[in-house]
This record gives C-alpha cells, sequence and structure tokens, in this order.
C-alpha cells in the first residue's frame, strides 16, 4: 500500500502545469466559458454542474464569466422541484455563474417561470443563446 501511495505521488509530480495563453485569465480578462445542458438525465446535469465547478476553482471566480443554457431535456436542471440540483445551482450562482433557460423548452413542456430556480433567467431560444455566445468569442463546452 505505501509503495502504490509513493509511485502515485511520483506520477502526479511528473505532470506538468497548465501554462496559460495570452491574455492570461483575470478580473479584466477573465475566461468566457459557456456550458449547456441538454439531457434529461441527471448524471449528465451533475457532471456539467461538477465541471463549471471545477473550471471555477481553476481559475478563481474572479477570473471566470460563466454562463449555463439549459435546453430541451436540460431544462430539468434549472427545475426547482429538483431539491439536490437546486442548491448546486443556487451554489455556483453565488459565484456569478448566470443559468440561462430556453423558453421553447418552457413553452412546448408547459413549463412556468415560478418553476424555475430562482435568478435563472429566460431567453427565447437556448439554442440561440449558445450560438450568439459563440460568436462574440466565448469558450463552448458541451458535455
Amino acid at each position: 500500500m505505501r509503495l502504490m501511495i509513493i509511485i502515485m505521488s511520483l506520477t502526479l509530480m511528473l505532470f506538468a502545469e497548465t501554462e496559460f495563453s495570452e491574455p492570461k485569465p483575470s478580473m479584466e480578462a477573465p475566461r468566457q466559458i459557456l456550458f449547456s445542458i441538454s439531457s434529461s438525465d441527471q448524471k449528465d446535469i451533475n457532471h456539467v454542474l461538477s465541471t463549471a465547478n471545477n473550471v471555477l476553482k481553476f481559475y478563481g471566480p474572479e477570473n471566470v464569466e460563466m454562463r449555463i443554457v439549459a435546453y430541451a431535456g436540460g431544462i430539468e436542471g434549472v427545475l426547482s422541484k429538483h431539491a439536490k440540483t437546486a442548491e448546486r445551482v443556487a451554489s455556483l450562482m453565488l459565484y456569478d455563474v448566470v443559468f440561462i433557460a430556453c423558453g421553447n423548452t418552457m413553452r412546448t413542456k408547459k413549463i412556468d417561470k415560478a418553476e424555475l430556480i430562482e435568478d435563472t433567467e429566460i431567453v427565447t431560444a437556448g439554442i440561440a443563446e449558445v450560438i450568439e455566445r459563440v460568436k462574440a468569442g466565448w469558450i463552448y463546452i458541451k458535455l
């Protein structure tokens, strides 16, 4: 067991640190990161939320602008009825992560604004939000 711990420690030391591209992430030049949630599968939703949290930890929340767009089945990720997910979303919102619900999906699934997690923004079309952010230079991560 001890030998395995030593080997793992040495292996970790072999990995190089990530080198930042210019301009380096800062409050003046934050990384603008966009995630989307399109699956209703709770594992997929949690994967996006965990990845977003890891990005915030790595860069520091002050060096990141982040938006998470929920559309199609992913609208489940911004519904208040899912208590554990709502708690995680609210926690990310404390770090200024913006959550966005697709208005088209809400109309199709007959979801009222009152069913959303508090402070979730609504746009007409979630996919158009993704397109426009990518066009504006945001980094798009689809998991």
